[in-house]
């Protein structure tokens, strides 16, 4: 994950079923409640679930692609593959289900988008009001976020 993420309270731990938990308490955390986020140590530290999440808010300009079932026998789908090569060198990971690619970066969006098109593809875009069941580092992707303007504007 990236190091500037780390240094911002915006923080929870997932359940087995994806859903966001407090970390201090275990109890369900909302994506739109400053309160029940933690910092990055404090979530890293907590006991409670089965990983991190991130939480995507207002003024921070991170965004996140989210390509649902683009990974299928080890194999990037080739409408994922087109989307990755035309982004710049940023920060992608792989969901929590092993299926799908998290790619994060810097941009803004007015509303959260799910973009369905004729080629496969299963995408969906936010940059607030959302959280995200953190995964595995994608390859060698960089630790650090590009701007992925160009990119949402191309896909929205």
């Amino acid at each position: 994950m990236p190091a500037e993420l780390r240094h911002r309270e915006r923080w929870v731990r997932r359940g087995v079923d994806k859903a966001p938990l407090r970390a201090d308490t275990g109890r369900p955390a909302s994506s739109t409640a400053p309160s029940t986020w933690r910092t990055y140590t404090e979530a890293v530290r907590s006991p409670h679930g089965t990983g991190l999440g991130y939480v995507l808010a207002d003024g921070d300009d991170v965004v996140v692609l989210d390509l649902d079932h683009c990974i299928e026998h080890g194999r990037l789908a080739p409408w994922a593959a087109r989307i990755l090569a035309d982004c710049p060198p940023t920060f992608v990971e792989v969901s929590p289900s092993g299926t799908g690619l998290h790619i994060w970066g810097r941009g803004r969006l007015e509303r959260g988008r799910r973009i369905r098109r004729d080629d496969g593809a299963a995408i969906e875009a936010y940059s607030s009001g959302r959280y995200i069941a953190l995964g595995d580092r994608y390859g060698q992707a960089p630790l650090e976020l590009a701007d992925l303007s160009e990119v949402l504007a191309s896909l929205i």
